[in-house]
């Protein structure tokens, strides 16, 4: 084992994969039980269609909940995508059991049955500089705001349920009339793109390609000097952005809506800590800004006492 550096301890994973899931109560008691005993925290989702999740821990404890998850049926093959943290990313530990593990509200869509073609970060640059190579970010609007590929189009969505109808109310603009050009789509992790990329395939695109890892696994293996990548990859924990190599951003969090603040946004006389940000204020009442106010004030006293108020998790492994 590799030794972590001493100031980033903590091993962060991110994991999916899609596979049919008998029992998933069964699955879900025994990662529970394990991950407790080995001090992971972070969110596992688990539905018939597979397993997704993010998880923090020490690095003894993270290899001991991946050996026992590639012994379930059908995910001995499982990747994580690994990076580091100072301290737990997450509050608590949550396994939950879904529908689904990447919500798209399209039933009939089985990434098991056919997704798009995978793009290697080494290959994804020559695939999205080819002119006829049509680039879209299937993430949430929030997200893209804080980085994206250049040239890369936003739909704009504030939820991965909104981009089927989008696409196809966009699709004839989008990709004209005759034999259609490639379509190129990535996500922060790849799991959006599992799905996006066989919908798409059911909607008869077949010249579609996604990349493989996600935005994480092309910061990580793309050096700066060869990157298309413009600005930070927002993630759902308290790093709230990371750069390339994986660094943790400079982002802040704004604990009333769950956004990114950027560094000219935290002076905005609109932004108050765990209250609201410019994006949010207008969105939200003086009652709920008071509401607010009292949260942040009980979180502020716990941590003076030693302890945690748990609100809302950040952690959201549906949206890698």
């Amino acid at each position: 084992m590799i030794q972590p550096p001493p100031h980033l301890p903590i091993c962060v994973a991110a994991l999916y994969k899609f596979v049919p899931i008998a029992d998933c109560a069964a699955v879900q008691t025994g990662l529970v039980q394990l991950c407790q005993a080995r001090g992971v925290k972070g969110t596992i989702i688990l539905a018939p269609e597979g397993i997704n999740g993010t998880i923090a821990g020490f690095d003894a404890a993270i290899e001991d909940v991946l050996a026992h998850i590639k012994r379930l049926p059908g995910c001995a093959a499982i990747t994580a995508k690994f990076s580091r943290a100072p301290t737990l990313p997450f509050h608590r530990l949550k396994v939950r059991i879904k529908r689904e593990i990447v919500t798209m509200g399209q039933p009939d869509i089985d990434p098991l049955r056919g997704t798009g073609h995978y793009v290697s970060p080494q290959n994804w640059n020559a695939l999205i500089r080819e002119p006829e190579t049509i680039l879209i970010d299937t993430r949430n609007d929030y997200e893209v705001a804080v980085g994206s590929f250049a040239g890369a189009i936003n739909p704009g969505t504030q939820s991965f349920r909104e981009f089927p109808a989008w696409f196809r109310a966009v699709r004839e603009k989008l990709l004209g009339e005759g034999t259609p050009p490639k379509v190129a789509m990535f996500c922060t992790g790849g799991i959006r793109c599992e799905k996006s990329t066989a919908f798409l395939k059911s909607e008869g695109i077949d010249e579609v390609y996604h990349l493989e890892g996600g935005i994480l696994k092309y910061l990580e293996d793309v050096p700066p000097e060869e990157s298309l990548w413009q600005g930070a990859c927002f993630v759902f924990d308290q790093r709230v952005t990371v750069e390339h190599g994986l660094a943790i951003g400079k982002h802040s969090l704004c604990h009333a809506c769950r956004r990114p603040v950027n560094e000219a946004e935290f002076l905005s006389p609109l932004f108050e800590e765990g209250v609201s940000c410019p994006a949010c204020h207008g969105e939200r009442s003086d009652e709920q800004r008071t509401s607010y106010r009292e949260r942040h004030r009980q979180e502020k006293l716990a941590a003076a006492r030693g302890g945690e108020h748990i609100g809302a998790d950040l952690s959201r492994p549906d949206l890698l």
